[in-house]
């Protein structure tokens, strides 16, 4: 399906490109999310003569996502969790989990999509994870995972 797309979406194109995707991603995800329209003269005029606006928005958006980026970059989230002897967590820490750490220690709400944690934390120690704010802008931050002290 052929969209056309009012905002930049990361690996896919920026504002006013046409884009071939998948039907339901479309569907989905880009037309749910208004991220896009589908291709048709008047879609492609109505982009055309939008533009300006909507690249004014994104500025916007970018800054606004760069001042979010400013106050979570480098910080460090701890997490304490049960775990076996050879250092295993009984559970892997999901992106809702730091979705949630990120809104009661930093104050700032982050979508769980919005989280790369680039591997599976499954054991103790010490991880990097990417947070995607925006198509442009990306901020990187410090997982520390211990174990629950016993009493």
């Amino acid at each position: 399906m052929q969209v056309i797309l009012l905002e930049n979406v990361l690996k896919l194109g920026k504002i006013g490109d046409l884009v071939e995707v998948k039907n339901g991603f479309a569907r989905n995800y880009l037309l749910r999310q208004g991220k896009a329209l589908r291709a048709s003269k008047e879609n492609i005029e109505l982009v055309s003569n939008k533009k300006v606006e909507l690249n004014k928005k994104n500025e916007e958006n970018k800054n606004k996502f760069k001042e979010v980026a400013e106050k979570i970059s480098n910080k460090t989230l701890k997490f304490n969790k049960e775990s076996k002897e050879n250092g295993e967590l009984y559970g892997s820490i999901k992106p809702k989990e730091v979705s949630n750490a990120f809104k009661l220690t930093l104050g700032v709400d982050i979508n769980p999509s919005q989280i790369d944690l680039r591997q599976e934390i499954i054991k103790i120690g010490k991880y990097k994870i990417n947070i995607n704010l925006h198509a442009e802008v990306t901020a990187n931050v410090n997982l520390s995972v211990d174990k629950i002290d016993s009493i």
